[in-house]
């Protein structure tokens, strides 16, 4: 018997005391009751019927009459409508993580037309700023990282192309059902789009150890997270429950887990998938043949003096590996196995020898050839073509599948029996139909598992989407646990209100921008955060949306507005990511770029490299996820470290400096003239006498203080540039102000 059968015998010995109770209820848990079948998520979807309520004046659409419903129910009353200047803000910190302008406010608090907040709608939905806000919410759930995790970290360099792939699939309104199929069967749908072809890095997204040597227990754990993430962002269902037994709660089997799994079975990483065609790659091609032909001499020297070093590191990267992987590298193509593949593909990248990296480690005269040859094929650089674009993906591995079987309690080689691909036995106990695409090296299981989801006949799919755009846009979802809607999750707080929402957003062509609109434009979303005492005895959650509820803004976004109201925010979208300067003390494993261009640091937070061992501290004090996993719902927390980074950050001081500069830029403006100026950037609406008074009183506090400080000879922060005549202890007080404002909890949450 070979070690991995005998291992798998002992350990379905070792476990038979738990595996035959558990055997008797997969075989019962078959027969499904009718309770379970007649759970809410699991239901067709059918659109309901509008319901009556008595204050139609505060209908404007059918959605506020699915809530008004309710809370007339409790005999509660929804909160009035929000004043322009704080709907506007709301509205566009929602759409685009930014803040309207001045001039923005202006113009909708001046048009006194019905269709004036449509307007601000249909401008925020249009601009490119959308994408990159709404694609920060679905990375969360992709769990997107620049780099592999684990001990090594290293950086992944060209998945950034999915990120750029989500922005702009948001900003074109790319139908979700579409979208759906493009990330899960991209390379076997769309092969000619090299949009869907990057759209399949979704499932490349799990963390990675790039030195794993038992190489057959490392792919069932990316199996595994393949298909719990699967699982949870598209149907909302805990699949990774029932990866050692059937489900506890929810109608899900452990066969189901599996043959949800066997779908994936025969996918592989592709990090260097071509995305050039055409003429384009036919002239590159003749480039690079002309510079090979040009240095060929010259790079088979350069071989020959690292070959045994390479030879060297080849040996010793082989004999890490365990005997059946090893067989998969020596096994003749033609008689490799299908998990022989997959295994030779996953070892293959650990077996490569870079030629520049045994170059370094060359002894006397062999290393000072070897720099020669290097100055000498570096004087062909300039016919040297540009390197290609690459996307990293994941795709089949031919067109025969590993078989995939029930694991006894999840152990990677405890094989029990053999499932094949196929959906939720309670929704579609049938095994899926699929059929090899023509002409492509692939099985055709992930197409048929795209449809499947993507199918209007999924009870699932649609609903769990329009619950998450209702979540995003309110800070809570009309089921407040956005990927579990099973028994352990949260039940819907309006259920025919998310039947409405659903069957709607697939009627409008799975549209997410119609979506946004018919929230936005109805009463429920316009309402202020005004509290009302008797309602929040009974909902003090307000589950049933009788006002909008404030929430904290993400450290993505405060960081992008701070930016934005400093005058320095570069809106250049696309590319790799960039590297903002990071506190003194912090180390990554990985690396951290040290010279980023200014300018290219200050781009959008959600273009910031994202190191999963090493979160951007600004980020992660204000919650950002562990990108190790999905996240369907961020927390929310208050905490002193939240205060002391705005306070003590220099980086935040610096925007507030460029903050004050702004204030002083136009010249003539009085005291109060300027307060009002810095009020307009931070909140978007003057400052009221009050705040008048008091923001006067403290500059001319604290300008005494900081002119004792400057007689002293002591640096004072003051912005770029002072214009003629300006007190330097004046504008540094001015700094002091603005760096208060953008601390505060107006600017850092959505009212």
């Amino acid at each position: 018997m070979s070690r991995r059968g005998l291992r798998g015998a002992l350990i379905a010995a070792a476990v038979g005391s738990i595996l035959v109770p558990l055997a008797r209820t997969t075989e019962s848990a078959k027969q499904f009751t009718v309770q379970q079948r007649r759970w809410w998520a699991f239901q067709r979807i059918v659109k309901p019927t509008v319901p009556q309520v008595k204050n139609k004046a505060w209908l404007t659409n059918d959605i506020d009459a699915f809530i008004l419903a309710r809370l007339e129910e409790k005999k509660l009353a929804p909160a009035p409508s929000a004043d322009r200047v704080t709907l506007i803000r709301r509205a566009t910190l929602d759409l685009t993580g930014l803040l309207p302008s001045p001039e923005e406010v202006q113009a909708f608090v001046s048009d006194t037309s019905q269709a004036a907040f449509e307007k601000v709608v249909d401008r925020l939905l249009a601009s490119p700023r959308y994408g990159e806000r709404w694609a920060r919410h679905w990375l969360d759930l992709a769990r997107y990282a620049d780099s592999e995790g684990f001990k090594s970290d290293e950086t992944r360099p060209n998945i950034w192309r999915y990120r750029d792939y989500v922005i702009d699939a948001f900003n074109q309104d790319k139908p979700y059902a579409r979208f759906i199929k493009e990330q899960i069967a991209g390379d076997e749908l769309y092969p000619d789009d090299p949009a869907a072809l990057v759209a399949t890095g979704f499932n490349r997204h799990f963390p990675d150890e790039s030195n794993a040597r038992n190489l057959l227990q490392r792919r069932q754990e990316i199996l595994n997270d393949i298909t719990d993430t699967v699982g949870a962002v598209f149907m909302g269902m805990t699949f990774g429950c029932a990866r050692c037994h059937d489900h506890k709660y929810d109608p899900i089997l452990q066969k189901d887990y599996y043959s949800l799994q066997a779908f994936f079975a025969n996918t592989r990483i592709e990090d260097h998938w071509v995305l050039d065609s055409g003429s384009h790659r036919k002239q590159w091609e003749q480039q690079k043949a002309n510079w090979e032909e040009k240095t060929k001499d010259i790079r088979a020297e350069m071989h020959r003096l690292v070959q045994s070093e390479i030879e060297k590191d080849y040996k010793e990267a082989f004999d890490k590996f365990p005997p059946e992987i090893q067989d998969a590298i020596t096994t003749q193509g033609d008689q490799r196995t299908p998990i022989q593949w997959q295994m030779y593909h996953k070892a293959k990248p650990q077996l490569e020898a870079s030629e520049q990296e045994a170059g370094t480690h060359l002894k006397a005269q062999a290393k000072e050839r070897w720099g020669e040859l290097k100055s000498e094929l570096a004087k062909f650089d300039a016919v040297k073509p540009a390197p290609e674009p690459l996307a990293q993906a994941m795709i089949d591995n031919g067109r025969e599948s590993p078989k995939t079987y029930v694991l006894a309690v999840g152990v990677y080689d405890a094989h029990q029996q053999e499932v094949q691909p196929g959906f939720l036995s309670i929704l579609d106990p049938a095994p899926a139909k699929f059929s090899p695409p023509e002409n492509k090296n692939s099985t055709g299981r992930r197409s048929a598992l795209a449809q499947w989801l993507a199918s209007a006949d999924n009870p699932l799919t649609a609903r769990v989407m329009a619950n998450r755009i209702w979540h995003y846009h309110f800070g809570q979802g009309v089921v407040g646990t956005p990927s579990d809607f099973g028994v352990m999750g949260d039940r819907p707080t309006n259920q025919p209100l998310l039947d409405y929402l659903t069957a709607t957003f697939v009627e409008d062509g799975w549209s997410i921008k119609k979506m946004h609109r018919l929230i936005m434009l109805s009463s429920t979303y316009r309402q202020s955060a005004k509290y009302n005492v008797e309602a929040a005895k009974m909902d003090p959650e307000d589950r049933l949306f009788w006002r909008y509820s404030r929430h904290r803004l993400e450290g993505e976004a405060i960081r992008d507005t701070t930016l934005q109201v400093s005058g320095r925010l570069n809106l250049k979208m696309g590319g790799p990511g960039v590297f903002p300067p990071l506190p003194p003390g912090v180390e990554t494993r990985g690396g951290w770029k040290k010279d980023e261009d200014p300018s290219e640091a200050e781009r959008r937070s959600v273009y910031v490299f994202v190191r999963r061992n090493t979160r951007y501290p600004m980020f992660q004090v204000f919650d950002m996820p562990d990108t190790h996993e999905s996240c369907p719902r961020r927390n929310a927390t208050v905490t002193g470290p939240q205060a002391l980074e705005l306070l003590n950050n220099e980086v935040v001081l610096e925007w507030a400096r460029s903050l004050a500069g702004r204030v002083l830029n136009d010249a003539g403006l009085t005291a109060e003239a300027q307060i009002d100026r810095a009020w307009r950037f931070v909140y978007s609406r003057p400052a009221s006498n009050e705040e008048r008074k008091d923001a006067a009183e403290f500059l001319e506090r604290q300008t005494r203080i900081l002119e004792m400080r400057l007689a002293k000879s002591e640096k004072l922060v003051v912005p770029d540039g002072l214009p003629p005549g300006v007190d330097p202890a004046r504008a540094a007080a001015l700094v002091d102000l603005c760096h208060m404002l953008v601390n505060s909890n107006e600017f850092l949450y959505v009212n």
